[in-house]
């Protein structure tokens, strides 16, 4: 029953990954080496925020919000943006369409995140003895996380290659890359805080991923779009 259990949280967190590379033209284009690429990145952009999280917080003696660390935390955390920066213009990538290319840095980005942060726990703690939903939400929060990764791609996409965007959209695709790399830190403070309850904070990420997927596919749509 454990191990079933653990099959089961697995596939909630790892699945939608596989599903979205075969369920758009990604396979088609085969754009897996982007993908690989972009894991790669991620992981060295990991190792940076790493050092520099371990350099300039210090260790809380309780759960309690500290608004200075949150913010030094928000400030490392725009290092995934840099690496994004990088996966998107900076890596050689086969002949795809730049709208294939965010989508693959963006997938790979998120499964690597995926496979960092929540193999290890899912493995050691799903197969236990005792039944909880906790692995299950982590599932679901990876799955707001590749939304939330594949729209910050989009977003980065439209910033740094799209050079014909309308000048009016300039503010608000800037805002929104703001928020999207900033979730991390919103949530933290959802949970420690104002006291929000896991579940409470993983319906509020998935709800907000899917309104921030929105709006990115209407930004894109928009800067597609020929200028009259």
């Amino acid at each position: 029953m454990t191990l079933f259990h653990f099959f089961n949280c697995a596939i909630l967190t790892f699945g939608p990954h596989a599903v979205y590379y075969s369920a758009t033209p990604l396979s088609e284009y085969d754009t897996l080496g982007t993908s690989v690429k972009a894991a790669l990145v991620y992981l060295g952009t990991a190792l940076v925020k790493l050092v520099c999280l371990a350099t300039f917080l210090k260790v809380s003696e309780n759960d309690s919000f500290d608004p200075y660390q949150e913010l030094l935390h928000a400030l490392i955390g725009f290092i995934d943006v840099a690496g994004l920066y990088f996966a998107l213009t900076q890596l050689t990538h086969r002949n795809i369409s730049q709208n294939h290319k965010f989508q693959a840095v963006g997938l790979g980005w998120a499964f690597a995140d995926s496979v960092l942060h929540r193999l290890a726990p899912l493995w050691v703690g799903s197969r236990g003895l005792e039944f909880t939903w906790d692995y299950i939400l982590q599932g679901l929060e990876a799955n707001a996380n590749l939304v939330f990764s594949i729209s910050l791609a989009a977003l980065g996409s439209l910033m740094w290659l799209r050079k014909n965007k309308p000048k009016t959209l300039i503010p608000i695709i800037y805002a929104c890359a703001g928020i999207v790399a900033t979730m991390p830190s919103i949530t933290s403070y959802l949970r420690r805080g104002l006291g929000w309850h896991f579940p409470k904070v993983v319906g509020f990420e998935l709800f907000t991923s899917l309104m921030m997927a929105f709006i990115s596919l209407q930004l894109f749509s928009a800067c597609q779009r020929p200028s009259s």
